[in-house]
């Protein structure tokens, strides 16, 4: 998720006159956000992303050559197994959606759907938080609804 500028402008005149006051300060961490690590294969692109909550973030791919889109839930911090599922289906309902979930130490999927033309809901869950985006990327001004738990 891109910051706004003027926050962030913000923050740091905030910081920079602190330590002009001589005031110590220790800037909070942010929150590490999971990379995509290519799961999909190769000639997948990402097309959209979302967090779910602190734990990771579900992408959404979408290859070109193969008209494909593809789904992948990755964890913030892989490693003792936990619940994490990853999903895609049609919005149209045309077809039951395409699930991947189990005790996984860093991440479910890839689940893939061919998708060329078709608006698609997608999401994931890991351990019990859960967000589901629909009626999303069927074209450019359709970037869907998301739904958090």
């Amino acid at each position: 998720m891109r910051r706004p500028t003027l926050l962030a402008g913000s923050a740091a005149l905030a910081l920079a006159g602190a330590g002009t006051l001589g005031l110590t300060t220790t800037a909070a961490a942010a929150p590490v956000r999971a990379a995509y690590n290519g799961a999909c294969g190769s000639g997948y692109g990402v097309v959209n992303s979302v967090p779910v909550g602190a734990k990771g973030t579900v992408y959404l791919t979408y290859s070109a050559k193969t008209g494909k889109n593809c789904v992948v839930t990755i964890r913030n911090s892989p490693g003792t197994a936990v619940s994490v599922l990853a999903e895609l289906g049609p919005s149209d309902h045309s077809a039951p959606p395409v699930t991947d979930s189990g005790k996984y130490t860093s991440y479910a999927g890839p689940v893939r759907l061919a998708a060329k033309g078709r608006c698609v809901d997608w999401g994931g869950a890991i351990e019990g938080v859960s967000v589901r985006v629909t009626a999303s990327n069927c074209g450019r001004l359709a970037p869907g609804t998301v739904v958090r738990h």
